[in-house]
């Protein structure tokens, strides 16, 4: 998946991928060549990780 598939995808702007990718927070990217993509398995496991258990937390901080 593309930057901006995922950008769509997720309704964030492609900035934001790039600044959460900056800052080791979204779904792991690999680079082809010039071009970052994404393994559309890892952006689902990036959103369960962000499924909200109850209010203020998430499965990955438990």
């Amino acid at each position: 998946m593309s930057v901006e598939e995922l950008s769509a995808y997720l309704d964030v702007p492609i900035r934001t991928l790039y600044d959460w990718r900056r800052v080791g927070r979204g779904p792991c990217p690999i680079r082809v060549g010039r071009q970052l993509r994404y393994f559309v398995s890892d952006v689902q496991q990036w959103l369960a990780d962000q499924r909200e258990l109850s209010s203020g937390t998430n499965a990955a901080t438990g």
